[in-house]
């Protein structure tokens, strides 16, 4: 018989479970986008080949020899000339170039964070078009503001100082705007509410617990802005005078400017290609240094929730 008095009650079906990624899955590789890679390749990788290898010819052999493989190997007497010339300017120039790219860097990535935080987590008036025009500002190239930025800094007596390279390399439109986005995925608004609750105030919030969470943003920025100013041409060329404020990539410019319109008579070309594979060793490093947080952290923050 059928117990009346309790009546079997009808369960709601309980949600779908979330589906955990395991190690094959995240290990799968889709075979057309490895095709892809791999054609695309020897785009990126002969330029470095051809620097790598002209970087161990002298002049002659530059224009005598196959420029995808060696010849006589020049090495050491190419890092001589290089490092000799001009009385030493090259150390000079990388010197000046490190600090233009370091500061820069550093500037900007901790610029773009603290504004990319402000934008994501405070409501305050006029900060949803003050973003849009972040946003449209990073439509404007680089080149179109270089007058304008020269004439500005010549009124204020800066031109032909490092202040002219460094300061407009901390402002980073796109940074912002990554850091924004980064930062409305990754900070949970009721961690803040509860350090406030606790008593702490918002730049106590932000050094301490925001600053963690965004970390691998920052290094992003401070990546892309240390590649963006260690490669910045146009600007130095414009904003310096001074031989010994120049930059890697002015400087190397000079020297070819020199050995072209003398024909070569300097013979200079195996000093500026030498000298360009060294400038590119150092974010190289960075890169590969950098990259084992970048990764960490995004890869931490995609299996969050």
């Amino acid at each position: 018989m059928t117990d009346t008095r309790n009546p079997p009650v009808a369960r709601a079906p309980s949600p779908p479970t979330r589906r955990i990624s395991t190690a094959r899955d995240r290990d799968r590789r889709s075979p057309l986008l490895t095709v892809l890679v791999l054609l695309t390749l020897p785009y990126f990788l002969l330029p470095l080949l051809w620097l790598v290898v002209s970087a161990t010819k002298n002049n002659s052999q530059l224009f005598s020899t196959f420029g995808l493989w060696f010849g006589d190997i020049h090495v050491w007497s190419n890092l001589v000339d290089v490092f000799t010339e001009d009385d030493g300017i090259f150390w000079t120039w990388s010197g000046n170039t490190i600090v233009y790219a370091v500061v820069s860097a550093v500037g900007a990535s901790v610029l773009a964070t603290a504004a990319g935080y402000a934008f994501a987590k405070y409501d305050f008036p006029g900060g949803k078009a003050l973003f849009s025009v972040v946003l449209g500002s990073i439509m404007v190239p680089t080149t179109a503001l270089a007058i304008p930025t020269y004439l500005v800094f010549a009124r204020m007596e800066l031109t032909d100082t490092r202040w002219a390279v460094i300061l407009p390399s901390l402002v980073s439109p796109f940074g912002v705007y990554l850091m924004r986005v980064y930062a409305t995925d990754t900070i949970d608004t009721q961690l803040l509410e509860a350090a406030r609750v606790d008593g702490a105030g918002e730049m106590r919030i932000f050094f301490s617990v925001a600053l963690r969470l965004l970390m691998p943003g920052t290094i992003t920025v401070l990546l892309f802005t240390l590649v963006s100013t260690w490669n910045n041409y146009f600007l130095p060329l414009i904003m310096l005078r001074s031989t010994e404020l120049l930059p890697l990539t002015v400087g190397l410019a000079q020297w070819q400017t020199a050995a072209s319109g003398q024909s070569g008579a300097q013979a200079l070309f195996s000093q500026v290609i030498t000298g360009s594979f060294i400038s590119v060793v150092p974010l190289i490093i960075a890169f590969l240094y950098l990259q084992k947080y970048w990764q960490s952290g995004l890869a931490g923050g995609g299996v969050k929730g």
